[in-house]
């Protein structure tokens, strides 16, 4: 490898890390940003709630306010699980896309670096080039195998996360309709 081709390498590579904590910083504004949000409407509901609390006659209406207060909440607790795992897995996204896009980039230049190997061997190292093509090619599948793994994992994890959301939110609908029922 000549020099010019190692410092364009290494600025590669410096592009690539720069690029991936930018998208590192605009997850965690994504977070900030909802984390505001949810605080300055919990801030605002919970003073409509104590207000409206402050203003019952009674304990029967006292008691039928309740359910009214919980459903709402359990239902901004999923949004809020749920905006907050779709910003870190949109961010995991675009980490894995600039990853395999660098590592695709970092396979092609290994194997032109071998053809270069290979095209100025000596004569009688034909079986140790073959040997590191079949190392090469092994690292290669390897890696397809984790990129494949990981990718299924991810939709594994995603569709579990939504089974789940789903549950605790008929549970919570249901849950606050038994409520209203009883008041």
């Amino acid at each position: 490898m000549t020099p010019e081709q190692m410092i364009a390498a290494q600025k590669s590579q410096l592009e690539a890390m720069f690029a991936l904590t930018g998208k590192a910083v605009d997850g965690l504004e994504k977070m900030l940003e909802l984390n505001m949000q949810t605080m300055k409407t919990a801030l605002s509901e919970s003073s409509d709630a104590a207000m409206a609390a402050l203003s019952v006659k009674d304990m029967q209406e006292f008691a039928a306010m309740q359910p009214n207060l919980a459903q709402p909440m359990a239902e901004k607790m999923l949004s809020y699980s749920h905006h907050l795992y779709e910003i870190a897995s949109g961010t995991q996204a675009e980490f894995a896309k600039a990853i395999e896009a660098n590592a695709t980039d970092v396979q092609k230049k290994m194997q032109a670096m071998v053809e270069t190997v290979v095209k100025n061997a000596p004569a009688g190292t034909e079986t140790a080039v073959a040997m590191m093509k079949s190392a090469m090619s092994a690292a290669n599948n390897a890696y397809d195998s984790v990129q494949k793994a990981s990718k299924q994992a991810a939709e594994v994890v995603e569709a579990n996360f939504n089974t789940v959301t789903n549950t605790a939110m008929k549970a919570a609908q249901t849950t606050s309709s038994r409520g209203k029922r009883a008041a």
